[in-house]
């Protein structure tokens, strides 16, 4: 099916012909456009994937059928910034699919494939550290293979995808509260939830819930981005020691009228000048956003260093005209690189140079502001994926920081993203994210994240004592001796 079949406007109630029709445009773009597709998979898999999404859209009859279909064939290209943003979505798509009584009222991670409360929003003392399992007779493990492929994250990196899985304190719309009343709708049904859990006194109990919707669980636990667009989104807080722990849940400070820049300078040269011994700067939860980690690295210098050679390359140099109408972005030049693409290489791609000419890829951390001279310790997990994944590399590469935690998202054979275009898909009203950008190492690389330099594993033990094991461990690696 041609292209130029895609513009009709949606129709108030869309065929298959039509849903298969969106999956023809997603596939044209994603062919076109998007520089990670080849990474982990050829193109006679993806010929095969293509058909698969196209069979399941002939199928579905619900909404629901048609946005997982979608994410799971976003999900396949195994990059982090490929899916049915939930962010980017229509009020119709949001209010249809995002704001039903479906939602669990706790919050927890995965440990393992073991699901632990963190925190309880339902009011029957489900404690802390609490295990998860089964939820109306199903097995808590089973569910979280049967969402594992819906998840985005970069390669084979899983530890990301269990992160994206959990439902936490930080964003507004989650996965997991998104996919399991589209792949499992008997098990929200009814309203209430049946629970078999563990509680941390060794005691099981059988316990019926009633589910939440969104509005209910944003209230009970506010998420960072429901904060004001004025409001200081990261502390630093003064440690025995001369310790200083700079939290920064995260670097989203794309619409806020708050100065993060100056905030962050100011806090900077205070402990570049009153004796700060250490800083510890807490990434956990921190999947990315603006480049916030720049202004930090500027003052762990003392001359111009570039410690990540990455090649950006695109896939093409400008947006197909046919494309054109179902895209839109923030960054007009995005839809025509010009003689910022150079090529095309033999494999296709066009090596891509920054607006101010500096070569593909090289990072150049120069020194700016009042050096700070203390040991750095960064506390990292698998949330790091983005903006915070690149951070972290440079720590990794230079030296110039100790990690502790656990592997980060991401994937060291290279990520995606940079600059993006938002596909809207006319006929289901669903809008893809496609990043343009792909970043590349010089030479072969694990698939995998950036390992800590002390790994930690926490515990529900840790969780139902409150015990920050993470914490304790940075804490205990700025005070010891270089």
């Amino acid at each position: 099916m041609g292209v130029a079949a895609l513009a009709r406007p949606i129709a108030a109630a869309p065929s298959p012909r039509d849903f298969r029709a969106d999956a023809a445009l997603l596939a044209h773009a994603y062919r076109s456009l998007h520089p990670g597709l080849l990474r982990y998979a050829g193109p006679a898999a993806w010929k095969v994937r293509f058909a698969a999404l196209d069979r399941a859209l002939e199928r579905a009859q619900t909404l629901d059928q048609v946005y997982l279909a979608f994410a799971r064939i976003t999900a396949a290209v195994r990059c982090g910034h490929s899916y049915p943003n939930f962010y980017n979505q229509s009020d119709t798509i949001r209010t249809a699919l995002f704001e039903r009584r479906d939602k669990l009222p706790f919050l927890f991670r995965w440990i393992g494939e073991r699901m632990i409360v963190t925190r309880d929003l339902s009011g029957t003392a489900l404690a802390p550290g609490t295990e998860i399992h089964t939820i109306e007779g199903t097995d808590a493990r089973l569910l979280l293979r049967g969402l594992m492929p819906l998840a985005r994250a970069d390669g084979h990196n899983d530890a990301k995808r269990r992160q994206i899985l959990a439902l936490n304190a930080v964003d507004r719309f989650q996965a997991f509260d998104i996919y399991l009343p589209m792949q499992r709708p008997e098990l929200v049904a009814r309203g209430s939830v049946r629970l078999l859990a563990t509680q941390p006194n060794g005691l099981s109990r059988h316990l019926e819930l009633p589910l939440m919707t969104l509005a209910e669980r944003r209230a009970a636990v506010p998420p960072i981005d429901d904060k004001p667009k004025d409001a200081i989104l990261w502390s630093l807080e003064r440690k025995p020691g001369g310790i200083a722990c700079l939290t920064m849940p995260s670097w989203s400070v794309y619409n806020g009228s708050w100065d993060w820049r100056a905030w962050l300078e100011t806090q900077l040269d205070t402990i570049a000048s009153d004796g700060t011994r250490a800083l510890i700067i807490d990434l956990r939860g921190n999947e990315g956003g603006l480049d916030c980690g720049n202004p930090i690295l500027a003052r762990l210098v003392d001359r111009a260093i570039v410690p990540v050679r990455t090649a950006r390359r695109v896939r093409a140099r400008r947006v197909p005209d046919d494309l054109r109408p179902h895209v839109d972005t923030w960054d007009r030049s995005f839809y025509d690189w010009g003689d910022r693409a150079s090529g095309p290489r033999p494999d296709g791609y066009y090596d891509l140079t920054e607006r101010d000419g500096d070569a593909n890829g090289a990072m150049t951390i120069r020194p700016e502001g009042k050096r700070f001279r203390g040991k750095v310790v960064v506390v990292i997990d698998a949330s790091n994926s983005s903006a915070t994944f690149g951070f972290v590399q440079c720590l990794k590469t230079s030296g110039l920081a100790t990690l502790v935690g656990a592997p980060t998202g991401g994937n060291r054979r290279g990520i995606n993203g940079g600059a993006f275009l938002f596909v809207r898909l006319p006929a289901s009203g669903i809008e893809i994210d496609l990043p343009l950008i792909g970043y590349f190492p010089p030479s072969a690389q694990p698939d995998a994240g950036i390992v800590p330099d002390l790994h930690v594993e926490d515990s529900p033990d840790d969780i139902a004592s409150g015990f920050d094991r993470a914490m304790a461990v940075a804490s205990r690696a700025a005070l010891s001796e270089p």
